[in-house]
């Protein structure tokens, strides 16, 4: 399912920006060893319900974190969000990961790993239950949260997708 995407401008939004992981890694040459780092950055407003995650490398930390919010600030989602949960239970999709996401009554908070727990804060979703299934990778996780984030559905849309009215629904 292809989903249309609108450029959304960072410049005017109020972003914050969160490091889910820094590894280091190592380019064996002719001459030894060239290391560097790779950051996964998740960056969000969460007044707004906009997130979005990018990857820097660099052969330094800081400089590796500034190329991931830069690229992360290009890959910015508008997530469906009910007051501070989410619409419906979901679950994303990614290689060998999954993410579910469930809808929690208010005050149960975010239950969730640190890699999810990131993106749920930096959209603004407050209260939500997840489970990461299959794979530990940070990225992979990421993108699997952001496959269930983009199919998530307000009931305007629904009714709209299904040609009825909001109370037929």
């Amino acid at each position: 399912m292809a989903v249309l995407k609108k450029k959304i401008d960072a410049n005017r939004l109020n972003l914050k920006d969160e490091v889910v992981s820094i590894n280091r890694v190592t380019k064996v040459v002719k001459g030894g060893k060239n290391m560097s780092f790779a950051a996964l950055v998740v960056v969000g407003d969460a007044g707004e319900g906009v997130v979005g995650y990018g990857s820097g490398k660099a052969k330094e930390v800081p400089q590796a974190i500034r190329k991931g919010i830069e690229s992360a600030k290009k890959n910015l989602f508008k997530i469906n969000l009910t007051e501070t949960t989410i619409p419906h239970q979901v679950l994303g999709h990614f290689g060998a990961g999954s993410v579910m996401l469930k809808p929690a009554p208010e005050g149960t908070g975010i239950i969730a790993g640190k890699t999810v727990r990131a993106v749920m804060t930096s959209a603004g979703i407050q209260n939500v239950l997840t489970k990461s299934l299959g794979t530990a990778n940070p990225h992979n996780v990421i993108k699997a949260t952001f496959d269930a984030l983009i199919q998530l559905r307000n009931k305007s849309e629904v009714a709209a997708l299904r040609g009825k009215s909001e109370d037929e629904l």
